[in-house]
């Protein structure tokens, strides 16, 4: 596995043409090894390719590297092994390899990603949370890129409906990107989800690897899902990149005077799906009719047992945190009745204290 590795790490030539010339040459290590006259009797490699291969034959084979990242508990997937996503082999521009922390997404159940704005509003955070809970609650998989937003809401919402959820990130799967999405990022491990990069380990999150992942959310999902964008959104980099990959959208529908809902209502005028409600998409796929229902039923349950000045509070809340004056400016009621309210859902867990008097949802 250690020359898999070896071709996987060599930038300048395509994953594409990695695979022809392992398919040719029937081995990574054969690869290592070939004579430059026999390279040089290939069609399909150019000039400059042919020595961008050359000189990182000329390197030592990270044997040492290699086994530092499996201690590290990161398991590297390369396009040969069968283990490697059937999805993502469908895609023009499918990785080499994946790098993954926890599990990869499963073939036989729903997956669906889930993307929009960085700034999102507390309609998109609602929203986002609240389909994604109940999607993993009836056991679709959620797939984000754990940005700060729309993306980080959408995961939380998923380990909240008890299901599974994965993480493709523009940098290595050792490092947390945001910072602050640590307990997020530790939250996913636990719940049986994953972090996946196609970026080696110790690769810094670069501004130019997050529109390039962007065809691996899309890549890894049978559907779509836009929450909140604007009109140049990167998150639409998303929505080109699913259309191409005939993947299916759908997007939520916004207040008309607001600019974070400017690219979804334009989407939908264009002809993506509208998204009403989570139970739509989930008789759309038949998911209530399998044994998952139950999980399903618990996520409705949740929301119906906060009494309806709880379900106030907690709308105002997300995954970054709001002190108490916050909370009561928003809820528009007395800060008495705030504590008294945040108190009553922290017991309950569906929120917790991350700081003295400042709060998220659990």
């Amino acid at each position: 596995m250690e020359y898999e590795y070896w071709l996987s790490k060599i930038r300048g030539i395509s994953a594409r043409k990695k695979c022809l010339l392992r398919e040719y040459m029937k081995s990574a290590e054969a690869v290592y090894y070939i004579e430059e006259t026999h390279l040089k009797q290939l069609g399909f490699l150019s000039e400059k390719e042919h020595s961008v291969l050359m000189s990182a034959k000329k390197q030592v084979v990270p044997g040492e590297e290699y086994r530092r990242m499996v201690e590290k508990g990161i398991r590297f997937v390369p396009w040969c092994s069968s283990e490697y996503p059937k999805h993502l082999k469908e895609i023009s521009d499918f990785p080499y390899a994946v790098y993954v922390k926890g599990s990869l997404p499963s073939e036989e159940r729903k997956k669906v990603a889930m993307v929009g704005a960085r700034k999102c509003t507390p309609y998109g955070e609602k929203y986002a949370v609240d389909f994604s809970r109940a999607l993993a609650g009836c056991g679709a998989e959620i797939i984000s890129g754990m940005a700060r937003g729309i993306d980080g809401m959408a995961h939380r919402g998923a380990l909240m409906g008890g299901g599974r959820t994965y993480a493709v990130l523009g940098c290595g799967v050792d490092i947390c990107y945001p910072k602050e999405h640590i307990g997020l990022y530790v939250d996913i491990l636990e719940q049986g989800g994953g972090i996946i990069s196609e970026y080696p380990p110790g690769t810094p999150p670069l501004p130019q690897h997050f529109p390039a992942r962007n065809r691996i959310i899309s890549g890894f999902s049978d559907v779509v899902l836009v929450m909140e964008a604007g009109r140049r959104s990167g998150s639409l980099i998303t929505v080109d990149m699913a259309l191409e990959q005939g993947r299916d959208v759908y997007a939520l529908p916004g207040p008309v005077n607001s600019y974070l809902s400017d690219g979804c209502n334009r989407l939908i005028r264009q002809g993506a799906g509208i998204l009403i409600s989570p139970g739509m998409l989930l008789e759309e796929w038949e998911l209530s009719q399998t044994g998952e229902t139950n999980e399903c039923k618990k996520a409705d349950k949740n929301e119906k047992m906060l009494e309806s000045p709880e379900k106030l509070v907690y709308s105002c809340l997300g995954l970054y945190p709001k002190s108490v004056d916050q909370v009561a400016e928003e809820a528009k009621i007395d800060i008495k009745s705030a504590m008294e309210l945040l108190v009553s859902l922290e017991l309950g867990g569906y929120i917790r204290e991350v700081s003295k008097n400042r709060y998220i949802i659990a």
